[in-house]
C-alpha cells in the first residue's frame, strides 16, 4: 500500500504538488487536492512529506515554509536534507534509512 493511500486511509487530507507527475496523479489519485506550487501544499499543513526527488525540492525555502505551516514537520523519504539543516530551521525531522 502507498503511504498516500495509507494517510486516505486514515483520515488525512492531502495536497499534492509534482512538477512532473500532476497530470496523471489525478487520474489514479482524484482524492488528493492538486497545487501548482510547494507553497500552497505548506500553507496550513500539518507536515510535508518528500516522496519525489525533483530539483525544485533540493532547494526549499525551509524556514518560509515553516512559517506557513501549522505544524512544522518534515518527512524527508528521499534524504534530501540532513537531519541537523532541518532541525536547524526549527522542523521535526524524520527520513529513512539513517542511524540518528
Amino acid at each position: 500500500m502507498s503511504i498516500v493511500q495509507a494517510l486516505l486511509d486514515k483520515g488525512a487530507s492531502l495536497k499534492a504538488h509534482d512538477p512532473e507527475g500532476m497530470p496523471a496523479a489525478r487520474h489514479v489519485m482524484p482524492e488528493l487536492s492538486y497545487h501548482d506550487d510547494v507553497d500552497a501544499v505548506a500553507d496550513g499543513a500539518d507536515a510535508l512529506v518528500i516522496i519525489t526527488e525533483w530539483k525544485q525540492f533540493r532547494s526549499l525555502d525551509l524556514p518560509r515554509l515553516k512559517g506557513m505551516m501549522r505544524q512544522p514537520v518534515l518527512v524527508d523519504l528521499r534524504n534530501i536534507y540532513t537531519p541537523s539543516e532541518a532541525r536547524r530551521h526549527g522542523f521535526v525531522y524524520e527520513s529513512v534509512g539513517r542511524a540518528e
